[in-house]
């Protein structure tokens, strides 16, 4: 594979597309701005993704030469400037959109993630629970982007709740793969939040959260939001969630860890399902 195209993860930052997709999906709606939307969350992706290689640089040296940078196959300036052009790209998108619908909040979303992407790279990824609601808040914001992008009230409304429910789920996940990882972290000199208060604390957090976001699920059902089908499915990703913070209550070793990690990653998935089947 091309070192340019490795280096952005195309598959991961396509995935960040799929927010803006499920947003369109709600409002049954196509359009240039929804199209530019979609280019932007995948230029900013792919910056984050970049610019994060550029400062694990020396880490990956070690735990994984194989990637663009450590390889050799991109220089460290020539990663950065590939990072800072892609990141460019992104914020014309932006622009673009809010000349297109005479809103500048999209624009404001661009200039707001180009800022919080460079710093998570850069320094928020090693600060305990900052990190985590760092990624978890750009995972959020994605919906929130598309809402604002769409420009029709009634689904910036709806773009927020899903917004706030991808940032909270998104924020558990996070803090359980922390559990998962806190004998690799410690190697690494890592400060995650399991490592420094221990981790029984992080999944007390991990499950309250959990708990909330499932209990605002049916809400959507029940404000004639999406329709019947949505509760349907719904309660199949509940069902997974409430599962995965019985695991991690129980326990917290790093295979159940791991565990509850996939569990909550499969009910987003499903979750995502019956946001785009509930909304027909």
């Amino acid at each position: 594979m091309n070192p340019y195209i490795e280096i952005i993860r195309p598959g991961n930052a396509l995935m960040g597309a799929i927010s803006i997709i499920l947003v369109a999906l709600i409002d049954k709606t196509i359009s240039v701005p929804v199209v530019l939307a979609m280019a932007a969350v995948f230029f900013e992706t792919a910056a984050g993704n970049t610019i994060n290689d550029y400062f694990d640089y020396k880490i990956d040296l070690i735990n994984k030469p194989e990637r663009p940078i450590p390889s050799g196959r991109i220089s460290l300036k020539n990663g950065r400037n590939y990072a800072y052009l892609l990141f460019l790209a992104g914020t014309v998108c932006g622009f673009l959109i809010s000349y297109l619908t005479n809103n500048w909040i999209p624009f404001a979303i661009v200039l707001i993630a180009d800022v919080v992407l460079y710093l998570y790279a850069y320094k928020l990824k090693s600060t305990p629970l900052i990190g985590n609601l760092a990624v978890a808040f750009m995972t959020g914001f994605g919906f929130v982007f598309g809402g604002f992008s769409i420009n029709n009230p009634s689904i910036i409304m709806t773009s927020i709740f899903l917004g706030f429910f991808a940032f909270v789920m998104t924020a558990a996940r996070e803090i359980i793969k922390d559990i998962e990882d806190i004998e690799g972290d410690k190697a690494d000199g890592a400060r995650t939040l399991p490592i420094i208060i221990g981790t029984k604390i992080p999944a007390v957090i991990a499950t309250v959260l959990i708990i909330v976001d499932s209990a605002l699920c049916p809400l959507l059902y029940f404000q004639h939001i999406f329709g019947i089908l949505y509760l349907v499915i719904i309660a199949i990703a509940v069902v997974l969630f409430l599962y995965s913070a019985f695991m991690i209550m129980k326990s917290q070793d790093e295979q159940t860890a791991g565990k509850a990690s996939k569990y909550l990653k499969i009910g987003m998935l499903i979750a995502f399902v019956a946001f785009a089947l509930g909304s027909f």
